[in-house]
């Protein structure tokens, strides 16, 4: 009788690996990289570039030449400005692994990003392999969802600790008040009690500014037009911008963009949209420059089956470096010089707009736009 299978006392012989010896064949590793169907780059851990595959050149729009010898932050975030250290360029000089959801402005979307050390026995790590998988849309809702928490736990801090310095400063304030009016008028006594006035205040301003961030002063919302709120606050820095030389256009969705909402607390957010627009263009631009324009739209848009009014407002200015993109709503944190930003503009218009159960959003590449999206419900019947 004949058996198919050898009989169990047969062992088949298995070659043996030697796990020091490579098993693929001379120039298979090279076809298996270009292979992947994801952007990936083999990279320093000074962040230089040494080997790019098909697909990261396809998301970038370059070409290999334009890519090789650059640094990662120039290829896929677009740049960075020379005073703001880019977090990916840090991390590689740890030589370490490590899988973080993020956007990549140069390849054009969020992209999971996984970082891998390329190991070589008894040899200190020379490259790492750069990995970008594009996020499904399940998977970018739920990043976003993950980062309006940690601004809302952010928020919830800042509204705690705004509490407990509250009452204390009005305290200093008061007493500090009283002191002065029985003061000697223009004694040092007089002098030093003013500035502890002034600076209490200052500190009291400060305060009234966390708790809009965390929208704990709410005001009565109303039915509102969204384009009348675009048109009342261009009209009150329209001669501002008109002497910078910077053109201002809209495109607003007619008869109306009926949201319910507060008028002041959103034209808040977009004279602030527009001041840093401003700002940014100025910068860009020193002398007139026909590029030197802020768009604005509002319109209707249909999310996840739900009505929305989408207002944007778009600039040519600087740009934005995408290490910081993530940081933009944090409390106090401003990408502008020492002294001419509170950083606190940004992250109050978050808390206005989370107030609007609506979305804030920012769209930016370095050197080349910023764009500011609100996303607002549309007002029921």
């Amino acid at each position: 009788m004949q058996h198919d299978c050898p009989p169990l006392s047969v062992k088949s012989t298995v070659p043996e690996i030697d796990p020091d010896k490579p098993m693929l064949p001379a120039g298979a590793g090279t076809e298996l990289f270009h292979a992947i169907p994801d952007p990936a780059l083999v990279v320093t851990p000074q962040g230089v570039i040494v080997e790019v595959n098909l697909a990261l050149l396809r998301a970038a729009g370059r070409r290999r030449e334009e890519v090789l010898g650059h640094g990662v932050c120039e290829i896929i975030h677009g740049g960075r400005w020379p005073h703001i250290k880019c977090p990916l360029e840090e991390f590689l000089k740890t030589r370490s692994s490590r899988v973080e959801d993020t956007r990549l402005p140069g390849l054009g979307g969020e992209y999971s990003l996984t970082v891998v050390p390329v190991q070589k026995k008894d040899v200190v790590t020379q490259h790492l392999l750069l990995i970008a998988r594009k996020l499904t849309k399940d998977e970018e809702r739920k990043v976003d969802s993950i980062r309006t928490a940690q601004l809302a736990a952010i928020g919830e801090l800042a509204a705690g600790v705004a509490h407990e310095v509250n009452n204390p400063i009005n305290g200093i304030i008061n007493f500090a008040q009283l002191l002065l009016d029985d003061a000697e008028k223009g004694s040092q006594q007089a002098e030093i009690l003013t500035r502890i006035v002034k600076e209490g205040e200052r500190i009291a301003t400060i305060i009234y500014n966390l708790l809009s961030f965390a929208r704990e002063n709410e005001n009565e919302q109303t039915f509102i037009d969204l384009n009348e709120v675009v048109r009342a606050s261009i009209s009150l820095v329209e001669h501002q911008l008109k002497n910078n030389g910077i053109e201002i256009s809209t495109r607003l969705h007619e008869p109306s963009c009926l949201i319910r909402g507060n008028f002041l607390q959103l034209q808040q957010v977009v004279l602030n949209l527009l001041s840093n627009s401003r700002y940014a263009l100025n910068e860009r631009y020193r002398e007139p420059n026909p590029l030197k324009k802020i768009h604005i739209s509002c319109e209707p848009v249909l999310i996840e089956g739900v009505e929305y009014i989408r207002m944007a407002v778009k600039d040519l200015g600087t740009g934005i470096p995408q290490g910081i993109l993530e940081k933009l709503f944090e409390p106090f944190f401003t990408s502008k010089p020492a002294g001419l930003g509170s950083g606190l503009g940004l992250s109050i218009s978050y808390g206005i707009i989370k107030n609007h159960n609506g979305i804030l959003r920012v769209d930016s590449m370095l050197n080349k736009f910023t764009e500011m999206i609100v996303e607002i419900p549309v007002a029921e019947a």
